[in-house]
């Protein structure tokens, strides 16, 4: 699996903490900020339009909208729909892209020979600008939603969103434990249920209902609602030549190619403790039925911070710490790429 480095598509004025890509509409949401500290540093989220241009991708801004002082950490995306984590509070946002008057689509066909032009005094992307930068015959703007407290802890931080299979509801997790679970768009909320003992790292919602989630209490857990169904057992059934303890840092759902019917779920186990020699990061699939794990891959010594699936399941992305992103096969677990990214933000682009 060889290292390269990936051509920069975008560079943005804030670091960046979320991303998220519609492929249907051909947009990349990218969302971070310097948070309440007066260090200058903005606070947004950028929708730019995603377009092959002479065979390469490139990526121009559309609309910068400024979330004030609170930076995104983490996004999901529904249809128009966008729920951010900010802070402790879960905000949604709705967008709609519509074309300026005077323009038509052959003339914005007929521009990308050139790329994408951007109004006259419009910064390109990664440069400071106003409230909005639109690709010329498109605008796109930004509806403020719904908002609400999602975790309620001392040091209060939602640390993960995720929508469900019909968007009708999305969950939250943070530094609390707990999970709770909003309609959509009213953010009413429906369910509420402690999880773990201590931060919940990820969670993900199985189209049967089924809720799993991970916790820095080295618990991976099944829910049916807020009903425990399992537990998953990786140090049973993981490598027996460390007793180094290890916890659960990631976990999603994904398709089994060629078996619509079929699910697996993938998660990402990491040492609890940093060592001058550090032991391995593991990857492992797990049966989406039976929650049995089917097998289990060592993923180098970098330390893995997220985790993505293709959404055929053919492919797995993996991030780490240090803006390496690395592509795994589903099916056997076998990488097949890495990249030295700046950012592990970028899993959303290669998958």
């Amino acid at each position: 699996m060889g290292r390269r480095r990936a051509p920069e598509l975008y560079r943005a004025p804030f670091p960046l903490y979320a991303l998220q890509v519609d492929a249907s509409a051909g947009l990349l949401i990218a969302a971070g900020g310097g948070g309440a500290a007066k260090t200058g540093i903005k606070n947004g989220v950028h929708f730019l339009q995603l377009e092959q241009i002479n065979g390469r991708l490139s990526a121009s801004l559309l609309h910068s909208h400024d979330t004030e002082t609170r930076a995104t950490m983490n996004l999901a995306l529904a249809g128009d729909i966008l729920a951010a984590g900010q802070d402790a509070q879960c905000q949604l946002l709705r967008f709609q892209t519509h074309w300026q008057k005077g323009s038509n689509k052959a003339e914005k066909a007929g521009s990308k020979d050139q790329g994408p032009r951007q109004r006259k005094g419009a910064a390109p992307a990664g440069q400071k600008s106003g409230a909005e930068t639109h690709c010329e015959g498109v605008e796109l703007s930004v509806e403020d939603l719904q908002v609400v407290q999602t975790d309620f802890s001392a040091d209060p931080l939602q640390k993960v969103v995720c929508f469900n299979h019909d968007n009708t509801q999305l969950a939250t997790g943070g530094t609390d434990g707990y999970i709770r679970v909003w309609q959509v768009p009213s953010l009413k909320k429906v369910l509420e249920f402690k999880a773990h003992e201590g931060e919940i790292e990820d969670l993900a919602l199985g189209p049967d209902g089924k809720l799993v989630t991970v916790g820095q209490d080295f618990k991976a857990s099944v829910w049916q609602k807020d009903q425990l169904v399992t537990q998953l057992h990786w140090q049973e059934n993981g490598p027996t030549f460390s007793n180094m303890p290890y916890r659960y840092q990631a976990c999603r759902f994904g398709r089994v190619p060629d078996q619509p019917a079929r699910l697996r779920l993938f998660t990402v186990q990491i040492p609890h403790k940093r060592q001058r020699q550090p032991p391995p990061c593991y990857l492992t699939a797990w049966d989406g039925s039976t929650f049995l794990p089917l097998r289990t891959k060592s993923c180098g010594h970098e330390v893995i911070s997220c985790l993505s699936v293709s959404e055929s399941g053919t492919f797995l992305g993996l991030g780490m710490v240090t803006g390496s992103v690395a592509i795994y096969i589903a099916f056997s677990l076998q990488g097949v790429f890495l990249c030295g990214c700046c950012c592990c933000c970028a899993l959303g682009l290669l998958l």
